[in-house]
């Protein structure tokens, strides 16, 4: 996680990309809105499924308390799509092939698996309050749990 260099309390910085079914979202479409803008690292594997199913199942508890959800992998809208439809994800995906929104972020970067150095998504999720400014960071993602873990951080 060395890569992430914002802040709570820093600007988000802006973005567009196309999500699963070719839409265009931009930061700009939340505006007004509390945005969870989570990153992970690769559709059908284990933790992110994990991650992807426990926002789906609190997707409703979440929307109560005002937050919209957007989740951003390199995978392509296609993969996207599969995902979404095989786990019944009610969120967008964007499809960040060219890693734009993951560097923007600080979630691309260098990782550690089994003593080798790579380059890969780093889990993490960003809160982002509705005038565009970063509220909560989260490095350290526990993906069977994750909307517990933002609502107690959000004190929602």
């Amino acid at each position: 996680m060395a890569n992430i260099k914002l802040q709570p309390g820093d600007k988000a910085p802006d973005f567009t990309g196309t999500d699963e079914n070719g839409k265009h979202i931009s930061l700009a479409d939340y505006k007004g809105k509390k945005l969870i803008l989570f990153f992970y690292p690769k559709d059908n594997t284990p933790g992110c499924t994990a991650e992807a199913c426990n926002l789906r199942d609190n997707y409703q508890l979440l929307k109560e308390k005002g937050f919209e959800l957007l989740g951003v992998s390199p995978d392509s809208a296609d993969s996207h799509q599969k995902f979404k439809e095989k786990f019944n994800l009610p969120f967008p995906l964007l499809a960040d092939t060219d890693k734009a929104v993951l560097k923007a972020y600080g979630a691309w970067g260098p990782k550690s698996m089994y003593g080798k150095i790579f380059d890969g998504v780093n889990r993490s999720t960003f809160v982002i309050d509705e005038n565009g400014i970063i509220a909560q960071i989260f490095a350290k993602v526990k993906t069977s749990d994750h909307a517990e873990q933002i609502l107690k951080a959000m004190g929602a």
